[in-house]
């Protein structure tokens, strides 16, 4: 029995009152970030790996099913907007296509051989990365991808919820986030899914950080897609070159991110 599967600590849970739910989510959730923790020096080595591939070009790839797809998803398309990079160089990977994001492909985490085949159209190299992400451990679709990726010699992780599963096997840099049973028995979007987001959440901003992404504990280089984020841009130019918020709305229209004003005027 994988431990993602394993039977709820909490049982009739028809019967709960809504409080009693809801603090008994609660309950559970907070055991998360513990497991997390120990994750670390599993996530730490995939970091590490990470960056110098990037650095001469390599990209970041996501794979996954379901939940664990859509995580992926998400977290790399938050990657451009954060950090300024290319739409492609952080790429989320669902099995189904992009329509699963929003509604299950029947079968689709079943095929073993279609991973390889959606990340083709991307023409992986020897600098990219590959991380399976899989609650269970066990999607064929991710099991694959991984395995032919490592053929070719491209750098594979993974982010897992069941300890010795295939999918950890199938990685070079397995990350192994163990929580326990879900509140309600085998719906891993929940503890499992907390904690995969949490590790995406570590190991994309690690990964940016040591790229040079960050200045200080600022986003630098953040796309000024609406109001609120040039209102964010003008406070850290105001911050970081003590001048007054017409001279910093001045600077940020002519050069179009807080970095290159502070490149400008401190060149």
């Amino acid at each position: 029995m994988l431990t993602t599967e394993s039977s709820s600590n909490y049982h009739d849970l028809e019967k709960m009152s809504v409080n009693e739910l809801l603090i008994s989510i609660n309950a559970e959730d907070q055991t998360v970030p513990f497991a997390v923790q120990k994750a670390i020096p599993q996530i730490e080595a995939l970091v590490e790996q990470i960056v110098p591939r990037m650095q001469v070009g390599g990209r970041l790839f996501y794979i996954g099913a379901g939940t664990s797809g859509r995580l992926g998803v998400v977290d790399a398309s938050e990657c451009p907007p954060t950090f300024g990079v290319p739409f492609d160089l952080v790429v989320g990977i669902i099995a189904g296509g992009d329509k699963a994001i929003r509604k299950a492909v029947e079968n689709a985490e079943d095929d073993s051989q279609q991973a390889w085949i959606d990340l083709a159209d991307y023409h992986p190299g020897k600098n990219d990365t590959l991380i399976g992400i899989a609650a269970s451990g066990r999607t064929p679709y991710v099991i694959g991808g991984l395995n032919t990726a490592r053929e070719a010699g491209i750098l594979t992780g993974c982010v897992v919820c069941n300890a010795g599963s295939l999918v950890a096997q199938a990685a070079e840099y397995p990350v192994e986030i163990v929580v326990g049973p879900e509140f309600l028995t085998g719906s891993t979007r929940m503890k499992s899914g907390t904690a995969q987001k949490l590790a995406l959440n570590m190991i994309s901003t690690a990964v940016m950080i040591r790229l040079g992404k960050v200045k200080g504990n600022k986003m630098v280089d953040m796309q000024l897609t609406n109001e609120k984020l040039v209102d964010r841009a003008v406070r850290m130019i105001i911050e970081e070159l003590d001048i007054p918020q017409n001279e910093a709305e001045k600077l940020l229209a002519e050069h179009g991110s807080v970095r290159a004003v502070i490149n400008a005027v401190k060149s």
